[in-house]
């Protein structure tokens, strides 16, 4: 018996799945919830053999839930289900632990398809995505931020001005001119609003 747990902020989208599961016989709901903080204590308390998880969630995102859930417990296996087709989102995921990224555009029965895979260990990928495969020694094709240029990133996300990021951050509005430059130079950003898509992309990590 698989027991899953599902955590979904759209109730719709999990009681769709709810009725695509009643009559599998091999498939057991042991719990759903609707943000990621509430997926991490939901499997602490049942423990799932399979996590089907979206990345854009209140509280908590998906990617940062599943880096805390396979820290605790490496032989959960978790499957990305979400409408994010980057493939940062991708790799994100993959870096977090995931064995699986299906998309919600899919049929629901590629869904059982999916959960029934990366149970029996192996993983699964939706056919609409391309998994890229980075290079030794080169694990990541863009430059590491420090923590102070995340939190902007984190507020460019969020749709702020500079003058907006410098009063929440207590620092002068040229400091944070001066973190965008430096973050488009690191991260090898071009064009007007690029640093703003790539925060969006972000979003869901946040």
């Amino acid at each position: 018996m698989i027991k899953l747990a599902i955590a979904e902020d759209h109730q719709a989208i999990i009681d769709g799945i709810l009725l695509l599961l009643e009559y599998e016989e091999d498939i057991s709901i042991v719990g759903t919830t609707n943000d990621g903080e509430a997926l991490v204590d939901l499997v602490r308390k049942k423990q799932p053999d399979v996590v089907l998880t979206d990345i854009r969630m209140p509280k908590k995102g998906g990617v940062a839930a599943t880096e805390i859930i396979k820290k605790e417990f490496p032989n959960i296996k978790v499957l990305a289900f979400t409408m994010f087709d980057q493939n940062e989102a991708v790799q994100q995921m993959l870096e977090a632990g995931a064995s699986g990224y299906l998309l919600k555009n899919s049929p629901l029965e590629e869904v059982l398809k999916a959960i029934r895979l990366v149970y029996s260990g192996n993983t699964f990928f939706d056919a609409n995505i391309k998994v890229e495969k980075k290079s030794k020694g080169n694990t990541r094709n863009k430059g590491i931020l420090t923590k102070r240029q995340n939190e902007i990133l984190k507020l460019i996300a969020q749709g702020k001005t500079s003058l907006e990021i410098a009063d929440e951050l207590y620092i002068g509005v040229l400091t944070v001119d001066t973190h965008r430059k430096n973050m488009i130079r690191i991260l090898g950003l071009k064009g007007k609003g690029a640093l703003m898509r790539y925060a969006l992309d972000k979003k869901y990590k946040f």
